[in-house]
């Protein structure tokens, strides 16, 4: 599969912003006890979907409003739409009580992307915490499918226990792969578990990866992503190879209602996807 064009997508966005698409729910997944993913596929059959691992969209329940979610599904796959979200609030309650079949509006993609499609010959460390894994999951398709452009790809994942590991069957499937290093983490185990114990970022330090050439993509809680920073630097990654993507409150997913302010940033249109040198001074400080 041919890399998807930045301007292709910027130009799907652009085409009205502020109206959503019509997209049918196809399937409804539970992924755990309060995370689920929707497969979308739009109205218009003959409708084309690009977009690039890292953007989001917004989602809009009609009659109860819209909320920014990952895309979390396979970038060459142009005719459906994932999103992986938890149930946390009004609208992503609502979602999880709709019904294959049932139409939702979609407008986007929006956003920066990780930036796996500038960076050949690489080693690449994929660090994951919780549902932070839905955003990296379409870096790791893209990964796999263009194998032959990347040296090492590992994943490291942390959940809170068990039942909470996202994508089980295709952790599974990966883990079987001899050319993708997958580590799994939980913070409890339990009855049955028979893998690692603790959290993600001590994980960083053992991971098989040349830091002098490798890119790290970080996303997950906002202190797992400045311990995982710290391993990484002790490690020797250089600042301008990580990468992180930052959680804000974002409303109208185009940087005009600013309820995304992130110092002197938008989240949803300079953002989510921010390489560290881009926000050191301001990463990891409370109240920005």
């Amino acid at each position: 599969m041919d890399a998807i064009s930045e301007t292709e997508v910027v130009k799907q966005a652009e085409a009205d912003p502020m109206i959503p698409g019509l997209f049918r729910i196809e399937r409804l997944k539970h992924e755990t006890e309060d995370t689920f993913t929707l497969e979308l596929v739009p109205m218009e059959e003959t409708a084309k979907i690009a977009f690039l691992p890292g953007q989001f969209n917004m989602l809009y329940v009609f009659g109860i409003g819209e909320v920014p979610i990952s895309i979390s599904g396979d970038p060459a796959e142009i005719a459906r739409l994932e999103h992986t979200t938890r149930r946390v609030g009004v609208v992503t309650k609502a979602m999880g009580l709709l019904k294959p079949g049932e139409v939702m509006g979609v407008r986007g993609p929006y956003g920066t992307h990780w930036p796996v499609t500038e960076e050949d010959g690489r080693d690449f460390v994929v660090i994951a915490g919780g549902i932070g894994l839905a955003p990296l999951r379409p870096v790791l398709y893209h990964l796999m499918a263009q194998r032959e452009k990347y040296r090492k790809i590992v994943l490291l994942y942390g959940a809170r226990s068990p039942e909470e590991i996202l994508y089980k069957r295709e952790l599974e499937r990966w883990r079987g792969k001899f050319d993708l290093e997958v580590q799994v983490t939980v913070d409890r185990g339990s009855s049955g578990w028979r893998g690692n114990v603790g959290v993600v970022t001590p994980l960083v330090a053992r991971a098989p990866f040349t830091p002098s050439n490798t890119v790290a993509l970080v996303c997950g809680p906002e202190v797992m992503m400045r311990f995982a920073v710290l391993e990484l630097q002790k490690r020797g990654v250089p600042s301008e190879k990580i990468y992180l993507s930052m959680e804000r409150n974002m409303k109208c997913g185009l940087g005009y209602c600013g309820h995304c302010q992130y110092g002197p940033k938008f989240v949803c249109k300079d953002g989510p996807v921010f390489r560290l040198d881009q926000i050191a001074p301001i990463f990891g400080k409370g109240e920005i």
